[in-house]
């Protein structure tokens, strides 16, 4: 929501998420809240529907949209470049905050397995929903050129993701 406001789409079911896309003003007031400190995280609608789920109506298509692959590119454009966010504002909507909202707080600690997102804030590419591992292709952000993002992701101690 931070990034699309309902007057940049038409009736694609790919634009349909929760919450929904939402006027101008909508945008502006939760850009102020990240900036001010009033939200304390930001969280992906990430839903992904199989492709004959959306290919219907708008109306009839569930909400959700895929969120994870391109949110930390979306925030780093959209957030820290415009000025809106420092960087480790950033950071810490996407890490600390959400824990802090579920009760989840956890700390790196040595000989104990991490939970990291390794990334870049310079990394050019272009996101290909057909390359995505999920079963779904549901986003608004195909073809979307990003600067920055994730380069590896570590679960539980183990590398489960690196970008290529």
């Amino acid at each position: 929501m931070f990034t699309l406001i309902d007057e940049d789409v038409s009736y694609d079911s790919r634009f349909k998420m929760n919450p929904p896309l939402a006027a101008r003003e909508d945008r502006e007031a939760l850009l102020e809240g990240l900036a001010d400190g009033t939200v304390d995280a930001i969280a992906t609608d990430h839903a992904p529907h199989e492709p004959a789920a959306k290919d219907v109506e708008f109306d009839r298509a569930p909400f959700g949209v895929l969120g994870f692959e391109t949110a930390l590119g979306l925030g780093l454009d959209q957030l820290v470049r415009t000025g809106r966010l420092p960087l480790m504002r950033l950071v810490e909507l996407f890490t600390v905050g959400p824990a802090r909202v579920l009760g989840m707080e956890r700390k790196i600690a040595a000989g104990e397995p991490a939970d990291l997102t390794i990334f870049s804030t310079e990394r050019a590419w272009t996101y290909d929903v057909g390359e995505s591992p999920s079963k779904s292709r549901n986003s608004p952000f195909d073809g979307w050129k990003f600067r920055g993002g994730p380069v590896a992701t570590i679960v539980a101690g183990r590398v489960s993701f690196r970008a290529h």
